[in-house]
């Protein structure tokens, strides 16, 4: 009996005291508040999504409905966010921890806005492909490609920095593996600056029927960071690297 008595004692001890200074009864609120935010989180973002489609029907242009269903994925995480912050604000936090959950709440919110942003930038496509008979499309998709990566690693730093982790000091840091990087890229920067020279020189384009000397003839099917594809005639898919095209004599069949 007494034994009972004793691990009741040390329940209620626990329930008042809590686990780590924190209130196990806010704890249990706090979850409670927290899974009503993510359960929730679908039908918030299809409830905006709906009410955002009336507006953008009534509009004759089509970016603003690329827009509308873009970002439901960043609407949806949005309650986890808020939810998250309400019931960490609600709980009484140990002072040791406060800035621990603070900063998990600013890295949340870090995740949503640059969530958003590379989202975004899918509609801002519309714009970029005004300049298509400039750029060609094959270089506004590299464009977008280059603009999502950005924003992703833009976000990595953010992240780390609200975490008290300087990048400028870990990238000097890395010293030889640096190098290594660096020397094992060359061949990555070569085809990549090759690609930009093939899109910008427009010596051939998505669709063209190409020659290039010892290599292959056929049909432009991608032009990639570090290669080209091509269809040959007998069906076969035929990976060249960028550099070659740099090097070797091209024939244009479309042309």
């Amino acid at each position: 009996m007494e034994s009972i008595n004793s691990f009741f004692e040390l329940f209620i001890d626990v329930w008042n005291k809590g686990i780590f200074g924190l209130n196990a009864s806010e704890i249990i609120i706090g979850f409670i508040i927290f899974l009503v935010f993510y359960v929730l989180r679908s039908f918030f973002a299809r409830f905006v999504i709906r009410r955002l489609h009336k507006i953008v029907k009534k509009t004759s242009i089509k970016i603003d409905d690329v827009i509308v269903n873009v970002i439901e994925g960043p609407l949806k995480f949005l309650p986890v966010v808020v939810g998250f912050f309400i019931a960490t604000t609600y709980i009484q936090i140990n002072p040791e921890l406060i800035g621990f959950i603070e900063n998990v709440n600013r890295t949340l919110i870090t995740i949503f806005i640059f969530w958003l942003l590379h989202q975004l930038i899918v509609p801002f496509s519309f714009l970029i492909k005004n300049f298509e008979a400039k750029l060609t499309t094959a270089l506004v998709d590299w464009t977008l490609k280059g603009l999502k990566i950005l924003v992703i690693i833009l976000a990595i730093v953010a992240i780390l920095e609200l975490w008290g982790i300087k990048v400028g000091p870990v990238i000097a840091g890395l010293g030889l593996f640096g190098v290594a990087v660096a020397l094992g890229a060359q061949d990555l920067f070569k085809n990549l600056i090759s690609g930009i020279m093939i899109l910008t020189e427009r010596r051939f384009m998505i669709g063209d029927v190409i020659h290039i000397s010892g290599e292959a003839v056929g049909t432009v099917e991608q032009i990639g960071f570090r290669s080209t594809l091509i269809r040959q005639f007998d069906t076969n898919l035929v990976v060249i690297p960028n550099f070659k095209f740099a090097e070797q004599s091209v024939t244009n069949y479309s042309r």
